[in-house]
């Protein structure tokens, strides 16, 4: 059988940087990157080219956020993909590693997010399962005292991205994975959780807000239909640009709107 031509189109670091830049992405600001690579066609250098071009159009000044989530530092009890036998539990929380924000990868999020993790320069906050990793001259300011209570809420990354002025860049990502919608969830009535997880002295159980993606797609739309949203393309992939406070304000409006209706059905 003939091998299949690579699907197109061809993108380069150049690609995106320029691609970026027309869309309106600013030198020096600070941007939430949230990415698919396969979705942009045949990338020359792969997520590291990717990370090249969204610098390059930031330049020096500007500063790069991406989730670096290990959702796998969980308890083995809540897993659904896949599951593991009920006997296994005890064993994997008595084993499961400690959270290293040098070494722990990230998880569920791709391959461009864990390239920003492991890039020269990075910092990481240090919450053991919803970290972020950022790069430039806000980097610190950004990963400093994440709290280990406060998964995406105000002591997390998301509330210094919202007040720094940041935006959301969704390459190739859909709003299912816009992370800026759960922190309006510590800001409205929201059910209480305990999460668990390995810690320095055993398995911990941890208070906190429950977070849920469900119905994001459906925010999402209706966000992008009532607010300004940069739309676009850089090779084949879809491309939104969106304030992160404006993100948050519009859930903070929809999410109980929504939650309550089904809670009345």
């Amino acid at each position: 059988m003939p091998i299949p031509s690579p699907t197109g189109p061809l993108v380069t670091r150049d690609t995106v940087a320029a691609q970026l830049l027309g869309l309106g992405v600013q030198p020096g600001e600070t941007l939430l990157l949230h990415s698919s690579l396969s979705s942009l066609g045949w990338v020359c250098g792969g997520a590291v080219a990717v990370v090249r071009g969204v610098l390059d159009a930031l330049g020096p000044d500007g500063t790069l956020a991406v989730p670096t989530q290990s959702g796998d530092l969980s308890d083995p009890a809540l897993w659904s993909n896949p599951p593991v036998p009920r006997d296994w539990w005890q064993a994997i929380r008595a084993s499961m590693p400690v959270y290293d924000p040098l070494i722990t990868p990230s998880r569920g999020v791709g391959v461009i997010p864990e390239t920003v993790r492991t890039w020269p320069g990075a910092l990481r906050s240090a919450h053991p399962q919803t970290s972020f990793a950022a790069l430039g001259p806000r980097a610190a300011e950004i990963t400093e005292g994440h709290a280990p209570d406060c998964r995406l809420g105000e002591r997390s990354p998301l509330a210094r991205l919202e007040k720094l002025g940041a935006r959301v860049l969704l390459l190739g990502a859909g709003y299912d994975a816009c992370t800026s919608f759960h922190l309006a969830e510590y800001r409205i009535p929201s059910p209480q959780v305990t999460v668990g997880r390995p810690g320095q002295d055993g398995w911990e159980a941890v208070p906190e807000v429950s977070i849920s993606s469900d119905r994001f797609d459906q925010l999402g739309h209706d966000f992008e239909r009532d607010r300004a949203v940069v739309r676009g393309r850089v090779g084949a992939a879809d491309v939104r640009l969106f304030p992160v406070a404006d993100a948050v304000a519009y859930a903070e409006r929809w999410l109980p709107l929504h939650r309550s209706r089904e809670e009345e059905l």
